[in-house]
Order: C-alpha cells, then sequence, then structure tokens
C-alpha cells in the first residue's frame, strides 16, 4: 500500500454492541463509517487509515457485526458501523443492528460526522437517503463518499456523482468520488474529514491544497478526484 502522509498512528480501541461497553469519551472528536453490505467500507478505512488488515476485507457481506472503534493520529475516533442490506447473517443479529446503530447515532455524545459510503454503481435506497435526512435533522455533518469509482469511465464521472447526488438532495461537489484499489479521492477524503473534525492536517500543502470539482483530473501526484 502507497504511503499515507496523513497518518501517523492507528489504534484499535475495541468492539461493542451496547452502550455500557462504549468506550469511555476521551475529549477527540468522533466519526462513524455507514455504508450498505459489500459497499467497500472496510477497504475505504484501511486506505484511510493507511493499514492492510486494519479492517477485514471479505466477499462475504455483513463481515462486520459489531461497533468498531479505533483511535487515529490521537486527534479523533473512528466507529466502523455494521453493513447494512443483504447480509447472510444470522436473523436474529441482523434483527439487532438498527437499534444498536440508532442507539449509538442518537446516544453517542463525541460523534461530530457521519461518513456514509455509496457504491457509485448503485442507487442510494429509502436507507441512505433516511442517513442524509437524519443528519440534516440533527445537525451532524454529512460526509458522503462514493466508493469504486475506478469501475465508472472518467468521462461518467461527474453525471455518476450528479446521479447520486440528486437522489441524495446533495449538490455533485459535496460528494468524494473514491477508489480505495489506486488511491483516487483519498487527499480529498481526508482534506473534508479533517474540516469538519477540526483536526489539524498532517502536511500544509495538503491543508492549503485546492479541491478538484467533480470529474476533474488530478494534479500529478495526487490523490484527489479524477
Amino acid at each position: 500500500m502507497a504511503d499515507n502522509p496523513h497518518v501517523r498512528s492507528v489504534e484499535f480501541i475495541k468492539s461493542a454492541v451496547a452502550r455500557k461497553d462504549w468506550p469511555d469519551p476521551t475529549g477527540l472528536p468522533e466519526v462513524a463509517i455507514a455504508g450498505r453490505s459489500n459497499v467497500g467500507k472496510s477497504s475505504l478505512l484501511n486506505r484511510l487509515v493507511n493499514r492492510r488488515r486494519l479492517a477485514r476485507v471479505s466477499n462475504t457481506p455483513g463481515r462486520t457485526q459489531l461497533l468498531n472503534f479505533f483511535r487515529v493520529n490521537e486527534a479523533f475516533v473512528v466507529c466502523d458501523l455494521p453493513g447494512y442490506g443483504f447480509a447472510k447473517v444470522p436473523s436474529a443479529i441482523k434483527a439487532g443492528w438498527g437499534p444498536m446503530i440508532e442507539g449509538y447515532l442518537d446516544g453517542r455524545t463525541p460523534l461530530r460526522v457521519l461518513m456514509l459510503l455509496v457504491d457509485c454503481r448503485r442507487e442510494p435506497g429509502a436507507w441512505e437517503i433516511g442517513l442524509a435526512t437524519y443528519c440534516s435533522q440533527r445537525g451532524l455533518a454529512l460526509l458522503p463518499v462514493v466508493t469504486k469509482i475506478d469501475k465508472v469511465p472518467k468521462a461518467q464521472r461527474f453525471p455518476t456523482l450528479a446521479r447520486i447526488g440528486g437522489t441524495l438532495g446533495l449538490p455533485a461537489d459535496q460528494l468524494v468520488a473514491f477508489s480505495a484499489e489506486t488511491g483516487e479521492g483519498l487527499d480529498l477524503l481526508w482534506r473534508r474529514l479533517e474540516r469538519l473534525l477540526g483536526t489539524q492536517a498532517t502536511r500544509s500543502e495538503v491543508d492549503g491544497a485546492a479541491e478538484p470539482a467533480p470529474g476533474a483530473e488530478p494534479a500529478e501526484g495526487s490523490g484527489g478526484v479524477g
């Protein structure tokens, strides 16, 4: 995996289900990562924090069944939420995911940002639309990420972002086009995440770089939207 200048340290804190088992609030802001099963959530998390196996990548949807907490750069906490949708797991476990996620979103004091992942090849459904609406109603920052963008020809990138954004009620330039395979969109994702969390960028040129327009060619060597 290519070097990621944004990451200094990553630490697994714990896995949990019930509120009593959540990590104690540390004063650090928290970002939750949500998406349908098989949207590429584990791959994104591994790319985001520059670790190959921090989150297990599997061809079996629904691998993540708990709330998994990680501390990044001693600056913020990431909570990896269970994937929603067609996961092939026991129905009793699956039935408990909704209340577990809802309880976390409603009751987690340090939560500042919800990173909502949408597969570029799929239309956002009622679950994604509901989460976007929830963020607006609660005043929680929404960071929408369109995953697997390398599967879309460059000429179709902007129409893809416009279509998905339109369904979510968002302009295309609010979406981050991302590929865990190529690292495309990684710098842009970090810039927006740091801005929303209020954390300091790890290198001045990243913090001061201009954000490319959706579908624009990134500068040589950058991980921006292509």
